[in-house]
Formats: C-alpha cells, sequence, structure tokens
C-alpha cells in the first residue's frame, strides 16, 4: 500500500487502485460501531473478496453508489431523474472506468441494453468501492447466459410488526420446505431486517418461470405458516413476512451476500449457517467490524455452487396451488394473465362510484 497526502494506492490482483480520500468518514460511529472511512470500506472488500466472488463472480452487477458517504436521513435516488437524491444506482459502467474492469451486456424489460459491471476479480470490487460503491446487486444470472437464472432468491422481508424471530422462523420453514422437495437453500440476512434464501438452479428456465417458482413457494408456506404472505399490495399484508416474488424478475436485484447496507453501523449482507441463523438475535450486530472475523471460521456457502437444482418441484407447486397469476411491478411491461395493477381499496373505490 503506497499513500500520498490525499489517495493511498492498493495493490490488489495485481493490480493498482487508488483510493481517493482514503480519510473519508463514510459511516458515522454509532453507540455500538466506530465510524468507518473510504479506505476502510476498501480494505473489507479485500478481506472478503474471496467468498464475495463466489456469490457475485460473473454476474452482471448494479452498483450501489454514496459518493459522499452515508448518513442518517439521506436519500436514494427513486429514478434518473432526481438529482437531489444522495445516493443512486449504477447500471452502467461508467466512463473512465480501467481496461481490467470487466463487464457483460445486459437486456432490460424495456429491450434497452447497458454493459453492466461484471466482477471476477477483488480488486473491481476495491474499485467499485472506490467510486462510492457500497452495496453490490448481482443479477441471478451469470456472463455466459444472461436470460436463464442460475439461482432463486427468496426474499423473506418482514412488515411493520414483526420481529426478526418471526423472520428466522419462517426461513426455518422454508429450508424445510426445499428439504422435502430435494432442494438446498442457503440463507443470509439481508442487512436490515430480512432474510434472503438462495437455492442454486439449473440455468434453463426464463426469469418468467423463477418467478412462478417464487410464487409456488411462498403460497406453500401460507399454507404452513399463517404468519406468511404472497400479498403484493402493502395494504393487504397486514403483520406477517412478505415472501417478495417479483425480486426474480429480469432486472430486480437484491444486497449481494457480504455487501454492506447504507444504514448504521455498515452492517452487512452476511451469508450464515443454518444453525448460526437459529441462533441471532440481532442481524446489525454482522458488520463491518465483525464479519471478516467470522470468515476464521469457514465461508456457510462454499459449496453453493456444488449442486445446481431442477425447478420442477416448486414449479409444479405454482401449477397446482390456486391463486393464478400476481401484478409484477408497475414500470414491468404488462404482462400475459396478469391481473390489474390497481390497489384494492381504490379498485373498491372505484366499483362503488360506478354502480
Amino acid at each position: 500500500m503506497a499513500s500520498s497526502k490525499d489517495a493511498v494506492v492498493l495493490t490488489v490482483d495485481g493490480h493498482e487502485v487508488r483510493v481517493s480520500s482514503p480519510g473519508r468518514v463514510v459511516y458515522d460511529a454509532t453507540d455500538t460501531t466506530p465510524a468507518v472511512t473510504k479506505l476502510q470500506v476498501c480494505e473489507y472488500l479485500v478481506a472478503v473478496g474471496e467468498p464475495m466472488l463466489r456469490a457475485l463472480g460473473d454476474r452482471p452487477t448494479a452498483m450501489e453508489r454514496w459518493p459522499g458517504g452515508w448518513r442518517e436521513g439521506m436519500r436514494l435516488a427513486t429514478g434518473p431523474r432526481d438529482p437531489d437524491a444522495d445516493g443512486f444506482y449504477q447500471k452502467r459502467l461508467p466512463k473512465g472506468a480501467p481496461d481490467w474492469v470487466g463487464t457483460a451486456r445486459i437486456t432490460f424489460p424495456s429491450g434497452r441494453t447497458a454493459d453492466e459491471l461484471c466482477p471476477t476479480s477483488t480488486a473491481e470490487l476495491v474499485w467499485a468501492a472506490q467510486m462510492g460503491t457500497l452495496t453490490f446487486h448481482p443479477w441471478p444470472v451469470r456472463r455466459p447466459d444472461v436470460d436463464h437464472p442460475d439461482e432463486l432468491r427468496i426474499d423473506l422481508d418482514p412488515q411493520p410488526g414483526c420481529t426478526f424471530a418471526d423472520v428466522r422462523r419462517v426461513a426455518e420453514t422454508t429450508r424445510e420446505l426445499l428439504a422435502e422437495l430435494g432442494l438446498r437453500g442457503y440463507a443470509k440476512t439481508s442487512g436490515n431486517r430480512g432474510v434472503h434464501v438462495y437455492v442454486r438452479i439449473r440455468p434453463e428456465h426464463s426469469f418468467e418461470d423463477v418467478r412462478h417458482a417464487a410464487i409456488g413457494l411462498g403460497r406453500e408456506l401460507e399454507r404452513r405458516d399463517d404468519g406468511v404472505t404472497t400479498a403484493w399490495w402493502k395494504e393487504e399484508r397486514g403483520e406477517r413476512v412478505f415472501v417478495d416474488f417479483n425480486q426474480n424478475n429480469r432486472d430486480r436485484t437484491i444486497a449481494g451476500a457480504w455487501s454492506l447496507r447504507a444504514r448504521p453501523g455498515a452492517p452487512v449482507s452476511t451469508p450464515l449457517s443454518w444453525a448460526d441463523l437459529a441462533g441471532l438475535a440481532d442481524p446489525a450486530t454482522l458488520n463491518l467490524t465483525t464479519v471478516p472475523d467470522r470468515l476464521g471460521e469457514g465461508d456457510p456457502w462454499a459449496d453453493v455452487d456444488d449442486v445446481a437444482h431442477d425447478l420442477a418441484p416448486l414449479l409444479e407447486l405454482w401449477e397446482t396451488l390456486p391463486g393464478g397469476e400476481l401484478p409484477f411491478p408497475p414500470d414491468y411491461p404488462k404482462m400475459p394473465g396478469e391481473p390489474m395493477r390497481v390497489q384494492p381499496s381504490r379498485a373498491k373505490r372505484a366499483t362503488g362510484a360506478n354502480s
């Protein structure tokens, strides 16, 4: 590591990455965690680079960038025309990137394309951090075939009124259901209050098929636990854990494994064994200062790529359980069989007004 007055040069994987403003505070101190600088974010990525690449390597990856660091009250841009936001998603590799930073060409639902970051080395992760990236959002595909997902992502999203204990319970029920179907799930914290369960699958299905598999799984979870919901509209979810099936759509991503999150204390979306998840009381304890030491005990996702499962058992749940198609996100093209994208309470008011 070389340094100057206002920059540090890290040598990573044979590449020199210049880190400007290394002492800039990216996360303020909290009651339980120290302040975190830009250089410490880069050093964290060096420490977790190997397992992080196992999870997101060779995947098109959007960068969630906070160039000035993150503070309470800061806001993530809601779209390209939101100049007052503090953070934003970078879906196209910025001009001027080093020639050793890899990309993959992806196609959005609109039909437009982009060359997105596609890391295969820790140096590329550190370069992204130098650009202000805190969270990496990988697609569920790999560069050789960007149109067929190789992982199912089960996003367990606790609604207001739910506790982390509720999410742990639903995650365990998810593990049991997957095991009954001959599938192995890998769990990680979201970096906030949720849990993500990943299943490696054969890359032979469309994004829509994988989304239907998530709906089928969610509906079976609803049958087993009345604290689970697949209701798309927030007003219908109640105090339950929402299975966010739409996270499996094309161009929908969630925080990658080992990624930092823009929240107090520099929390990490942390892969865990099922036993460790069962004993976890507070996911905020998994943060930049604590997670690297956990790797001394090994990577709980070390064998995640050993088996690619058949999606058929989950697609059978989609076909056999009642309920039909569910709404897509509002910015998505209208899809075959999709119900009206109208909030139920608004639809009732409109029906009443016309009766």
